[in-house]
């Protein structure tokens, strides 16, 4: 017969065994990200490294950037990681995030088939690019998904070429609804343009006929930054865990790291948190 200290004593190992696990799947995190830091590669470079540091998991919701700050609305992300700064201010205006943080930057391109039917190959001038591809109404892939791809690839079309998109585009423009990685394989397919971001350009695979078309235009510049969800209005985010990654990122360190993130050699996104600006 147990006495009443061997029980307390079970009881106690008994707490720990069933406590335990509970305590070390607490200690992770969910970013809500852009597809493009997911497609790209770049965070099956960083978390590893982060979770070796830290030991916190970080378990990725890729979207487009609309997606991304919804699901950081609805409380269902701790972190947001994302590339439309419009969208991000307006996030923080909402008392939806508690800080913005620049991280890194690249560019879009333009892609298109070799073959260029709107004859813009080698241009640098995104804008005149977008009025020929339409005055030729050659075939054009967008995401349509509200995306910062998608936000961007419209502010060039409205904004800088002058271009009601929405109203002006015929059989020519295709809106899917779907991913970079999926836009591209359908501007593949169907020898079309897209606007991609850089970094998943160089790490897709299935690029077939396509190649860059057009890339250089100041107007093609790609900020990145990432929010903590605010624990204020949602609170279960993980506050402490969440702004450790998030201080991780913009750290030397992590600086330093998104930084050697290489493909073929060549770097794919341009660390640029010390300016306060971007």
């Amino acid at each position: 017969m147990m006495n009443r200290r061997t029980v307390m004593v079970a009881a106690t190992l008994a707490a720990a065994i069933f406590t335990a696990p509970v305590h070390a799947q607490d200690k992770s995190i969910v970013v809500s990200s852009t597809t493009s830091t997911q497609d790209s590669g770049l965070f099956g470079y960083l978390l590893p490294l982060f979770k070796q540091k830290t030991g916190i998991e970080v378990k990725v919701v890729a979207q487009g950037t609309g997606q991304a700050l919804d699901t950081g609305r609805r409380g269902d992300a701790d972190v947001v990681f994302v590339h439309a700064k419009s969208a991000e201010e307006k996030f923080l205006a909402e008392g939806e995030g508690v800080k913005r943080y620049p991280v890194m930057y690249n560019d879009f391109v333009l892609i298109g088939p070799n073959s260029d039917p709107a004859g813009i190959k080698g241009t640098k001038d995104i804008a005149r690019a977008l009025q020929m591809i339409k005055d030729k109404q050659a075939p054009f892939i967008s995401r349509g998904d509200r995306s910062g791809t998608h936000i961007a690839e419209l502010a060039l079309w409205n904004k800088d070429a002058g271009i009601d998109i929405e109203k002006d585009k015929g059989s020519w423009y295709k809106s899917i609804g779907q991913g970079m990685g999926a836009a591209l394989n359908t501007a593949s397919a169907s020898n079309a343009y897209v606007l991609s971001d850089r970094g998943t350009w160089i790490s897709f695979k299935n690029k077939g006929d396509l190649v860059i078309a057009v890339e250089g235009d100041k107007r093609l510049f790609n900020q990145y930054g990432v929010i903590l969800v605010n624990p204020a209005k949602h609170p279960n985010v993980k506050r402490d865990f969440g702004q450790q990654f998030i201080d991780w990122l913009v750290s030397p360190e992590g600086q330093k790291t998104i930084a050697n993130y290489m493909i073929n050699g060549e770097q794919l996104f341009y660390p640029n948190a010390s300016d306060p600006g971007a």
